[in-house]
């Protein structure tokens, strides 16, 4: 099992995670293919250019699949760990023009209490390729 590292820094989003993520189809998926009830809300990472390119990786890796609802677009996630192995998940949604420079993360529990995360605090993610 490969593990890609990508460090990004926490910013505020515009709470789009937070509508999909709270989707019964959304949250059952989740837990099916990730195993774990998602916290309703996702951390973001904005990337700097150099960790660009290893998040371009994901494109080409094999990734857990959520089906979409009628009127969605699928999304790609990834099994990871953030901070002392809390488990967590990367997810990519599959959206025209979804910029490259962003990775949300989903986890069980409310990341930026858990881990007292602020906007502008870097953090690393080790996502789980296999």
């Amino acid at each position: 099992m490969e593990t890609l590292c990508i460090k990004g820094v926490v910013f505020s989003g515009k709470g789009e995670g937070s509508k999909f993520i709270s989707f019964p189809w959304v949250k059952e998926q989740i837990k099916e293919k990730l195993g774990f009830d998602p916290y309703p809300g996702t951390l973001n990472l904005k990337l700097t250019k150099e960790q660009i390119r290893p998040r371009n990786l994901l494109k080409k890796a094999e990734a857990i699949e959520i089906s979409p609802a009628k009127g969605f677009n699928c999304g790609k996630c990834f099994k990871a760990k953030l901070a002392n192995n809390l488990e967590c998940a990367i997810v990519i949604p599959d959206i025209l023009n979804y910029p490259e420079h962003v990775i949300e993360i989903i986890a069980p529990t409310n990341l930026r209490k858990q881990l007292n995360l602020k906007d502008g605090d870097s953090v690393e993610v080790r996502i789980i390729l296999e």
